[in-house]
């Protein structure tokens, strides 16, 4: 998708040329600096009820009097926020999205001039609106005509956008490869599969990539991640994708995630309404992976490293078992009372082995628990970490990304809960807290380091008839590793 900008101003928006022109209006009046002629139209609309000043209401006119291009659509944004234009870019293109329209046109309709995070935020909502999955679906209709956007900014905000849309085009790449990952089916996407697919991203990218299998996991001695994986015929893989943009001797920033392909729960399994979503438990580590994709388009000046931990979590005749007790790598050991929170075995042996690198910072990534959703629904992803300056870091991130987080707890009086008789640790603790006690549970494997804990349970994917993954938390995870760039 072409992301452009645009020379002009509110109030020569007549002589844009393009398909169609989407004008964003702010607050509950027409600004004085708009162009006549568009002024005219929607004075004209709102004098007959077909538009009014209130977020999310549209209004499409084709062939417009006095403007160059032949459509023309208002969105009502209300707040003058980032956050208030993508929603009403988002709606406007709504309406063309079944039209023929190959170029849209992007523009405010006030005097306050677009800038950077408009930019990013024009770019993300276009191509959400683009976006269509057939990658197992060749009878699917066809994909929006949508191939070029133009945000029009003044002369003194050119720069700024540009930047915006250079970054909103990687994160757009990024969310893109997550979706697409992550929308397969179980039987499609294996964990050989995420494995081949992190090659090729790594030869197409100039990414250093390298695959272990089973042998190679057993020989490091990643117990905890085995034991998951022994009860399904597919074999696990271990990734570990390397950004260098800096010196070796910069620490580097690490991000983990959670690659179960299928989850079935094991030995403890799940109910079977809706199982067929559980192909999403790999949306942690499809994230990761988009962000590499996009760290990788912009070039910034520092390391990172990904590592992902993957396979499936499947009942059989080898399946680990609700009290069996397990070694991870870092020399703990786990009794193993649900098998259905297999999340945080596969990632506490990745956190161990992140050690290695010597971190500036280490950011997990993981659906892990349905106790997440409940506290937080499918809008903000749950933030764990006892590093307040950390915590600000990511929440900065979350914001300047439009990708919400939200702090939870991490009191030592959690960890308690945690204890058992037959092993160093449990791996789940009483119903009420639950999404907490996982993220204490990770803690145990982290203290060599800065960590952070994201939990995706409710926003990496959406149910019903919009059923799809998101591709969320690629854009936090930019601009979180973004704001390291010295």
């Amino acid at each position: 998708m072409d992301f452009r900008h645009q020379i002009a101003s509110a109030g020569t928006l007549s002589s844009v040329a393009a398909d169609a022109l989407l004008v964003v209006i702010h607050g509950d009046a027409i600004d004085a600096s708009l162009d006549p002629a568009v002024a005219s139209l929607i004075k004209d609309a709102v004098s007959l009820g077909d538009f009014q000043f209130k977020a999310g209401r549209c209004w499409y006119v084709h062939r417009p009097a006095g403007l160059k291009v032949a459509r023309l659509v208002v969105a009502a944004a209300g707040a003058p926020t980032v956050k208030a234009f993508k929603t009403a870019v988002a709606s406007g293109l709504g309406l063309l999205k079944g039209l023929g329209v190959k170029h849209v046109a992007v523009a405010s309709g006030n005097a306050d001039e677009v800038g950077e995070q408009h930019a990013e935020a024009m770019a993300t909502a276009a191509a959400d609106a683009a976006y269509l999955y057939r990658d197992t679906k060749p009878s699917a209709p066809p994909a929006p005509a949508f191939a070029k956007f133009t945000l029009v900014c003044g002369k003194a905000h050119a720069r700024d956008v540009q930047r915006g849309l250079a970054r909103g085009a990687a994160i757009v790449a990024g969310v893109g490869f997550a979706r697409s990952l992550a929308n397969r089916p179980g039987n499609h996407c294996t964990p050989s599969y995420l494995g081949e697919q992190a090659k090729k991203l790594g030869k197409e990218h100039g990414i250093k990539v390298e695959v272990l299998d089973r042998k190679a996991i057993e020989k490091i001695g990643m117990g905890s991640f085995l034991a998951v994986s022994q009860g399904s015929a597919e074999p696990p893989r271990f990734i570990v994708a390397r950004y260098e943009g800096a010196a070796k001797t910069q620490a580097p920033i690490v991000l983990v995630g959670k690659g179960i392909t299928f989850d079935t729960g094991g030995i403890s399994i799940k109910p079977s309404a809706e199982m067929d979503e559980m192909k999403y438990d790999m949306g942690g580590a499809a994230s990761v992976l988009g962000t590499m994709r996009a760290i990788a388009e912009l070039k910034p000046k520092l390391n990172v490293v990904a590592l992902i931990p993957t396979c499936e979590n499947m009942p059989g005749g080898a399946a680990v078992k609700p009290g069996d007790v397990v070694t991870s790598l870092s020399g703990q050991t786990i009794e193993i009372l649900n098998t259905d929170a297999e999340g945080r075995l596969i990632l506490c042996d990745a956190l161990t082995y992140a050690e290695r690198f010597k971190p500036a910072v280490v950011v997990d990534v993981a659906t892990l628990t349905g106790a997440c959703v409940i506290a937080l629904g499918h809008h903000n992803s749950g933030l764990f970490t006892a590093d307040d300056a950390l915590a600000d870091q990511l929440l900065a991130a979350s914001r300047e990304a439009l990708d919400p987080l939200w702090r939870m707890p991490l009191d030592e009086e959690y960890d308690e809960a945690l204890k058992t008789n037959f092993a160093d640790m449990a791996n789940v603790g009483p119903r009420a807290g639950g999404a907490i006690t996982a993220a204490m549970f990770l803690r145990r494997f982290t203290g060599k380091y800065r960590w952070a804990h994201v939990d995706v349970a409710g926003t990496a994917w959406k149910s019903g008839a919009q059923k799809g993954a998101t591709g969320r938390p690629v854009p936090l995870l930019t601009h979180f590793v973004l704001s390291h760039e010295s």
